[in-house]
């Protein structure tokens, strides 16, 4: 049978030069990481290494709650079970494997996988489940956000505060933006606009589909993503904007759950003759930007990583 993994103290950490692991026991090791066989030494506090890049700035933790008496072992990427291969292609193609470590417990029994990958420069932590179904985009903290509430104004999480510094004005994309719809893409109309931490800018379009443009700072386009859902290449459908709370309830626990920490960015309804089809929420997770459809029951029917 399937154990779940509840609470505790699991931290992942990223550096620019080196991925490592704490112990995934709910008392982490004080004296160092655990060794592939899983052993370690427990305290009653969580002792948490630290590193830096070349440039002395933190590191990238990543957290993720397990239970007592679960160890992890690290593994290459071919011994991750074919789901969770398949389900890095179809989600962040073009991504860069990592590390990755399998959870089990005291017993040898499988509870989970922990993949970590690089997506557009960025690094992506993964909890899948024993029979690796996706369950988490793992939630990142820099270094002296560990034990407070995981961000500080200028880190590179500071997004979470809820104030959307990164929303542009349609009106103020620059005119090299402007003038690249007008000649490749004129049936479109413009919905959202973002600036991305590296200054590239992110802008949602509509057509014959939904479309996530990204152009670099400088205006110069870089890429198109299509978004869905399939229907509206077939049938005019009437899209709308809604707020966060318009969202069923259902469909808020789900992106509470599986995106911990996560930036609301905007939201759609797609409907038919004034019959609800499907929400499509866009959200910023650690500074990776996902578009999640769920269907009118609350059901996810896609997840799109754009970028």
């Amino acid at each position: 049978m399937r154990k779940a993994i509840l609470s505790g103290s699991f931290i992942l950490l990223i550096s620019a030069l080196f991925f490592s692991i704490l112990s995934c026991n709910k008392e982490m090791s004080a004296t160092g990481n655990a060794g592939s066989s899983g052993t370690a030494t427990t305290a009653t506090s969580p002792t948490i290494s630290v590193a830096s890049d070349s440039s002395g700035t933190d590191s990238v933790y990543i957290l993720q709650p397990c239970s007592r008496g679960y160890f992890r072992d690290s593994i290459s990427s071919s011994s991750l079970p074919d789901s969770i291969l398949n389900y890095l292609t179809n989600n962040y193609s073009g991504y860069q494997f990592r590390k990755a470590f399998v959870i089990k417990d005291s017993a040898g029994d499988v509870g989970g996988y922990v993949v970590i990958i690089g997506y557009n420069g960025k690094p992506v932590g993964l909890l899948f489940d024993a029979n690796g179904t996706f369950q988490v985009v793992l939630e990142q903290r820099e270094r002296g956000d560990i034990n407070g509430v995981g961000w500080h104004h200028g880190g590179r999480f500071d997004d979470r505060d809820g104030m959307h510094r990164d929303t542009l004005a349609i009106s103020s994309l620059p005119s090299a933006v402007a003038s690249y719809f007008s000649t490749n893409y004129p049936s479109d109309t413009l919905l959202r606009a973002f600036r991305n931490r590296d200054s590239s800018m992110l802008v949602i379009s509509k057509d014959d589909g939904l479309f996530a443009n990204l152009f670099n700072s400088d205006g110069v386009f870089i890429k198109r993503v299509t978004l869905g859902p399939q229907e509206i290449k077939f049938t005019p459908l009437q899209i709308q904007n809604i707020m966060q709370d318009s969202l069923p309830s259902a469909d808020q626990a789900y992106l509470e759950k599986a995106y911990p920490d996560y930036v609301f960015e905007t939201a759609l309804s797609v409907s038919l003759n004034n019959q609800l089809l499907r929400y499509g929420v866009l959200l910023d997770a650690n500074n990776t930007k996902y578009v999640i459809w769920f269907d009118a029951s609350g059901n996810v029917v896609a997840t799109v990583t754009v970028w």
